[in-house]
């Protein structure tokens, strides 16, 4: 079974062909879906494509998106979570390449969602880009405070922020970004994860795998992110999806494994 850890299926770009994304999916071998949250005043939108038995979600606040509510509450995110089909806390995080929200407040917001995962006991979905030193001192400042456990999504950030996270026990995704031809040093990050807790993700409609490349993203198509993920690991195909089938489970424990 193919699982594809990171989708956006409520975004607009699948509003005209929702449901033949999903079926696609599905023939694809595809099994089970998580779509991500990408902010809290959101939240219906993306809880109504979880209606499908195969299908989960998360809730958050993406950093782009922190300013729409710097005052977020982790007993918000708390309460949207008494909702069984909510299987994680996020798309949160920090994200200074395009610096859409004010980074104190990114800061604040990432913090909220820290507290939420860290009361809840469900994974931290977490977006970094370009904020390497923030992040590890975040992240390690608040485990401090008590432990959580967390996902570093998409994972594209430097090596030492890598081994930072790992030290606090993070699992990592790894993308169709995997399968550029540029991203040497992504895969070398990846050749360097912990076995045990690598997971694959599209992050559809965005970063399509080659040979898609430019075109939208589908959940159809994180076989070629498993493929990439299996050479760069030395594993085979069926080894691969073992590992990573394992290691979602072991991360999204709320959804039952079938």
């Amino acid at each position: 079974m193919l699982i594809d850890s990171h989708v956006n299926l409520h975004a607009p770009q699948f509003d005209d062909d929702r449901e033949a994304v999903i079926a696609r999916a599905r023939a694809a071998g595809v099994g089970l879906m998580v779509n991500i949250c990408d902010r809290v005043s959101n939240f219906a939108a993306c809880r109504a494509v979880a209606d499908a038995p195969d299908i989960w979600c998360t809730v958050g606040t993406h950093p782009h998106e922190a300013k729409e509510d710097p005052g977020l509450s982790a007993s918000t995110l708390v309460d949207l979570t008494a909702d069984l089909r909510v299987v994680g806390i996020g798309e949160c995080g920090l994200d200074f390449h395009y610096d859409l929200s004010p980074r104190d407040i990114q800061a604040q917001v990432f913090r909220a969602h820290v507290a939420a995962a860290r009361e809840t006991g469900l994974p931290l979905v977490v977006h970094t880009r370009e904020a390497d030193a923030a992040m590890g001192e975040i992240l390690e400042d608040e485990f401090a405070r008590g432990p959580f456990r967390l996902l570093m999504h998409c994972y594209t950030s430097g090596p030492e922020l890598a081994r930072r996270c790992a030290d606090l026990g993070a699992w990592f995704s790894v993308s169709g970004i995997a399968t550029f031809k540029a991203a040497e040093d992504v895969r070398a990050v990846i050749a360097d994860m912990p076995a045990e807790r690598i997971i694959i993700e599209t992050d559809c409609p965005y970063l399509a795998p080659v040979p898609y490349r430019g075109r939208r993203n589908e959940p159809a198509y994180v076989g070629h992110v498993l493929a990439r993920l299996a050479q760069v690991r030395g594993w085979s195909l069926d080894e691969a999806e073992a590992r990573t089938t394992d290691a979602f489970f072991a991360l999204f424990d709320r959804i039952p494994r079938p």
